[in-house]
């Protein structure tokens, strides 16, 4: 098999490696948080706190983080980001090891290392355009957005691992060594610096973002393609409930459902940068993944044996992969450079944010209705706004990735 274009620069694999490194060091941290917080606290609200720490600097500063990616130089800015983290997370190792953190220490910990990646995300996705040329962008997103799956498969484990042998203080200590591991990947790359145009105020900065989003309706139609999905077939937060209730099955059982879409996204990469790096329709080829997402999520909620929720969970993360790789590609090239930090942003708050509202929703609804009726009601929706978006929008049916740079926006 030939390799993807995409592989023959040196700075995006440099870039790839550093990123599944950092990745997996990011979610075995937050598992050992977890871990930690319950141990030092018996409490489940309490361990609670570590997703609301989360959230908090999610939401609050994302646009912000948006704002400076456009402002200062991406690379220096990630490695900023890099390098705090570090300190927190070493920080961290040094109270636990001493037999002195607390849980206020560890959500201030959580706080810090998640207001970090605020500013880390959208500079992130910023910087690949200038590691590859226009045309293998969607390849580009299609290898770094498994490496996430592949975090979540690796990371806990990890984590657990560590936690048996040593604690949670060993885990921080690898999760540094990870964020320094990625400070010199980053010194290591060969991308021009940004220049901005202007220097507006950071409030009028991150308005003249939401205006820019506001005015493409491409970019504002997959942002709301990926809320459908995100807030409606949040299959998560039942997953325990089918395990136990619907598959008569146990903790075995639920780990490997858990675990099923992250595998099923990885097992998709191939066939997704192969399929996204031809030309073609790319929106209909959205929509028909957007789609696919909701009926896999329905087969999952719909099945009564394990193997064939295990199916399912293995196509709901392939089409997730491919329809995200789509998306996130799209939004890069239907943005000028000087705008991608904020644009991007703005676009994490819905493609993070999305899924713990959806949690909540979906949550809610099977607390009346039921698991079952809950998955399958909300994977409908998917389905339909695809449907609906297929019938009514040519503009995003018709979409294809563009070839001629997109102008750069001229001051107000």
């Amino acid at each position: 098999m030939a390799v993807p274009a995409v592989l023959r620069h040196r700075d995006f694999d440099l870039y790839w490696f550093g990123v599944i490194f950092s990745q997996i060091g990011t979610r075995g941290t937050v598992a050992a948080n977890l871990y930690q917080v319950y141990e030092l606290s018996r409490s489940t609200a309490l361990t609670g706190l570590v997703g609301l720490a989360q959230a908090v600097s999610l939401l609050v500063l994302s646009p912000l983080g948006g704002a400076y990616a456009d402002r200062l130089d991406r690379r220096r800015l990630l490695q900023a980001t890099q390098v705090l983290a570090l300190i927190v997370a070493a920080g961290l190792a040094v109270v636990t090891e001493l037999g002195r953190a607390t849980v206020a220490e560890v959500l201030a910990c959580v706080l810090l290392t998640t207001a970090a990646g605020t500013f880390d995300q959208p500079a992130r996705q910023a910087l690949i355009p200038a590691m590859v040329p226009r045309a293998q962008l969607p390849q580009a997103f299609a290898l770094i957005n498994p490496s996430r799956e592949l975090a979540v498969l690796t990371g806990p484990a990890l984590a657990g691992l560590f936690i048996a042998v040593h604690g949670p203080g060993l885990m921080y200590v690898v999760d540094a060594a990870t964020y320094a591991v990625l400070a010199v990947v980053l010194g290591l790359l060969r991308v021009p610096r940004l220049m901005p145009a202007k220097h507006l105020p950071v409030l009028h900065s991150i308005a003249e973002g939401a205006r820019f989003v506001r005015k493409r309706p491409t970019i504002w139609m997959m942002m709301s393609l990926d809320l459908s999905a995100t807030l409606f077939g949040a299959y998560r937060v039942v997953l325990p409930a089918l395990t136990l209730t619907v598959l008569h099955a146990g903790p075995a059982a639920y780990g490997l459902l858990s675990s099923a879409p992250s595998a099923g996204a990885l097992l998709a990469t191939w066939p997704v940068v192969h399929l996204v790096g031809r030309p073609g329709r790319t929106g209909r080829i959205l929509l028909a993944a957007s789609a696919g997402y909701g009926v896999a999520t329905l087969a999952l909620a719909q099945s009564r044996l394990l193997a064939l929720a295990l199916l399912a969970g293995l196509l709901v993360g392939a089409f997730d992969a491919l329809a995200t790789t789509i998306r996130q590609a799209a939004v890069q090239l239907e943005t000028p450079d000087e705008m991608r930090g904020r644009v991007s942003s703005i676009y994490q708050m819905a493609s993070r944010g999305g899924p713990a509202l959806g949690d909540t929703i979906i949550g809610g609804v099977a607390s009346l209705v039921g698991a079952v009726a809950a998955l399958s009601l909300g994977s409908l929706v998917p389905i339909g706004y695809a449907a609906a978006l297929w019938v009514r929008s040519g503009r995003l049916r018709e979409y294809r990735a563009v070839e001629e740079p997109v102008p750069a926006v001229t001051p107000p």
